[in-house]
């Protein structure tokens, strides 16, 4: 994913969690913020200590980051997203992750028509 599309700085992330929505499912919790300024989304993902050793979460980052890349197409534009990973991420596979994050933008209504 091209570096464009990432939130990186902690104001920005800041500023997200602060003022977005946020939803959740048992494996991931998504905070969301409109920006009509931007052409396209970006993403900031963030998984945690207690999910496991270093190997395990840039694991989990890799799969929540090929999921949102085959999802780009259907995403709405103009949204910033954070993706928080949740302790039962450690033990699914990339199916079972791209699965848990097409539902929750399904719910939310992040997806295009």
């Amino acid at each position: 994913m091209k570096k464009t599309y990432r939130v990186k700085k902690q104001t920005e992330f800041q500023h997200i969690l602060k003022k977005g929505n946020s939803f959740a499912n048992r494996e991931l919790v998504i905070y969301y913020l409109k920006n009509d300024d931007q052409t396209h989304f970006r993403i900031g993902i963030s998984v945690g200590k207690k999910i496991g050793n270093a190997v395990m979460r840039n694991q989990i980052k890799r799969y929540i980051r090929q999921a949102v890349l085959e999802l780009k197409s259907e995403i709405n534009p103009k949204i910033d997203f954070i993706i928080i990973a949740r302790n039962p991420t450690k033990t699914m596979d990339f199916f079972s992750i791209k699965k848990s994050l097409q539902h929750l933008l399904y719910k939310q209504k992040l997806l295009k028509k």
